[in-house]
């Protein structure tokens, strides 16, 4: 048989779109003809608030379909099973949003052409029964379909492109699995067309996956003070998905807090696509230094990405939080890390990722802190990240990992590790994916991975038989006495050395080399000599 023509319409194409990802392209290019009048952060809402829609509704008739089985398995007759499947405790024990009648995309899908007041009317509505029903939902779905500056005609081919696409229903992914990276291609996207503005809601994937990796978040309170879009959660319940199960996911419990309320918003929509608790992200956007939501926590990891060398901020000289010294007005990075300290439990763990400076800044009593906070013995491991890892911002970065017990912690059995601090210099490491963007792949996360936990010997380690040894340019376990000497610097590349090069034993000799490039120099010299001559000779002329 012939391959299928694809056709020259959106429509065509989405039928012949074999892949998810394909579909995905597609349907971000016919969302983007609706852009408008709009903002870019309100668009970011709109488009993703169509895209919660069509998953409640694909979740809730999958739940639907479990039922029918269900009823017909236990011989209960056709016509008594509407009650049933009526029944809201019937979704909601399944961690399935209850979805009323006119908030269904069948609904929806019928309706838009035939509504007055357009499609966007019958969404907004939607929406409206989709909260009113799911308390969880309060506040948070986006009501802004029904405007001036939304293309009714454009939305409604729109619905009608979601309408045809599979996104469950192929027996290998659910609705929630095919939607939520759905979700996460959107939010990508978003970060790649609002570049610097980006950095509020979206932490590069390959970023948030070492982070994951490194601490290993199999069960606990998982926590981000600076949550964005929700990413570190959507990461920690795939790490626990993709090691210990589906059924073991429930074993880890989310908190966070976002400032910005659309950000929050997202994260909101983000944790129910992908099965987890929405008020995990608390009923309120709060400023985490002006008003922490959670001041009693203690989490077992913490995740974060805080906004690099924020200025200004909510600081309160007279703060329990500051208790290896108060940060500058001018810089949050010790702000955010103390913080961030406060919330870890008696054996918690924490990655950060903060800009370069938090390193090594001796300015506004930094250097003071954060030699405070090594005499503690909190910072396990440092990290160097290559550039171009953040579209967002040109700012060199790196990783902070911290932890309260660095000892043989019982029945986990990890290696005693008190009084040192391991050092990862990754800055060679990544692939560049275009011109300015790059990313880790698998092999480079599980590098970096493997070394922290052969040093640390964890449970992972000894599966894998790892061993650590130091790697010169690479990798370097220090004693505190050594990193005092450096003044409490904590730059990889102070300890890490450089890295040995191979000798190529077909290169030429040094003293040969220089010979010769001296040479070559010369007669460069001599020939632009001649140049000039034969440039003032014929001015000459002319004159």
């Amino acid at each position: 048989m012939p391959p299928r023509k694809r056709a020259s319409t959106q429509q065509g194409e989405l039928f012949s779109a074999s892949t998810p990802q394909e579909i995905r392209a597609i349907l971000w290019k016919a969302a983007d003809q609706l852009r408008g009048s709009m903002d870019a952060a309100q668009y970011k809402e709109f488009v993703l608030g169509l895209v919660f829609l069509k998953y409640v509704t694909d979740a809730f008739d999958e739940r639907r379909r479990e039922l029918v089985t269900e009823l017909e398995e236990e011989g209960i007759p056709e016509h008594r099973r509407a009650a049933f499947l009526e029944d809201q405790d019937s979704y909601i024990e399944e961690n399935v949003f209850w979805v009323p009648e006119k908030a269904r995309w069948k609904y929806i899908a019928d309706n838009a052409a035939s509504t007055p007041e357009g499609v966007g009317k019958v969404i907004d509505d939607a929406m409206g029964e989709l909260m009113k029903e799911n308390k969880a939902l309060t506040g948070v779905l986006p009501q802004i379909f029904n405007r001036d500056n939304v293309d009714q005609k454009r939305l409604k081919g729109l619905v009608d492109l979601i309408s045809d696409a599979r996104f469950a229903g192929d027996g290998e992914k659910t609705a929630q699995d095919v939607l939520g990276e759905t979700y996460e291609y959107f939010l990508e996207q978003f970060a790649r067309a609002e570049g610097k503005r980006a950095g509020e809601f979206y932490t590069p994937k390959s970023v948030v996956e070492l982070l994951v990796e490194i601490l290993e978040p199999y069960e606990g309170r998982v926590y981000d003070p600076c949550c964005g879009s929700g990413g570190m959660f959507v990461q920690a319940h795939r790490f626990v998905e993709h090691h210990g199960g589906r059924d073991r996911t429930h074993d880890i419990a989310v908190y966070g807090q976002e400032a910005n309320e659309r950000t929050w918003r997202l994260a909101k929509m983000n944790l129910a696509i992908h099965g987890m608790d929405p008020e995990g992200v608390g009923k309120r956007w709060a400023d985490t230094f002006a008003d922490d939501k959670l001041p009693d926590l203690k989490a077992d990891f913490v995740m974060a990405n805080p906004p690099f060398n924020l200025h200004p901020w909510e600081r309160r000289t007279e703060d329990k939080r500051w208790k290896f010294g108060v940060p500058p007005t001018n810089n949050a990075n010790y702000a955010w890390l103390q913080h961030i300290i406060s919330k870890m439990g008696d054996r918690g763990t924490a990655g950060v990722v903060l800009a370069n400076g938090s390193m090594s800044s001796q300015s506004s009593g930094e250097g003071e802190i954060r030699k405070a906070i090594m005499d503690a013995d909190l910072v396990a491991c440092m990290v160097a990240l290559p550039g171009n890892l953040f579209r967002t911002t040109a700012i060199p970065a790196c990783l902070w990992f911290l932890t309260r017990d660095k000892g043989v912690q019982g029945a986990k059995a990890t290696s005693d590790r008190r009084g040192e601090v391991l050092f990862i210099d990754a800055r060679e490491m990544g692939e560049m994916v275009n011109r300015t963007e790059r990313v880790f792949s698998a092999d480079d996360v599980a590098k970096v991975a493997d070394t922290f936990h052969a040093w640390r010997g964890t449970e992972s380690a000894r599966k894998k038989k790892l061993t650590y040894e130091d790697v010169t340019g690479f990798a370097y376990s220090a004693k505190l006495q050594e990193i005092a000497k450096h003044e409490y610097v904590l730059t990889p590349g102070r300890y890490v050395g450089a890295a040995e090069i191979e000798e190529d034993p077909d290169a030429e000799p040094l003293d040969e080399k220089i010979a010769r490039l001296a040479e070559e120099l010369f007669e460069h010299f001599d020939e632009s000599k001649r140049l000039e001559g034969v440039v003032r000779e014929q001015l000459g002329r002319i004159g």
